[in-house]
């Protein structure tokens, strides 16, 4: 019967890995495109955290925060933050930056 267990444990832990995965895809969707819009150059991206959280208008969902580097001018360097719920886009934080 505890083989049942481990196995279970198991699948859970490879289908976490798999939907990380899922979700570092649709950060670098999300933030392509965003950078694509706002006329940035997309540099690089970092998945800071991802965690389980519970609210009223969303129930039970992973909440995720991704750092990305950009840059407005082609020079300079600056680094934005990137919400997720679940797969869906909640916000994206830039600070001020220096455009062409």
């Amino acid at each position: 019967m505890e083989n049942i267990y481990y196995l279970l444990i198991f699948c859970l832990f490879c289908w976490y890995f798999i939907y990380l995965r899922k979700v570092s895809e649709a950060g670098r969707k999300h933030v392509n495109l965003y950078c694509k819009q706002a006329g940035l150059q997309f540099i690089a991206l970092a998945r800071r955290s991802t965690r389980l959280k519970f609210s009223k208008e969303n129930g039970l969902f992973f909440y995720s925060i991704f750092d990305f580097d950009f840059s407005g001018d082609g020079e300079s360097h600056n680094q934005g933050s990137l919400s997720l719920i679940g797969l869906k886009l909640e916000q994206v934080d830039l600070p001020a930056y220096k455009i062409n």
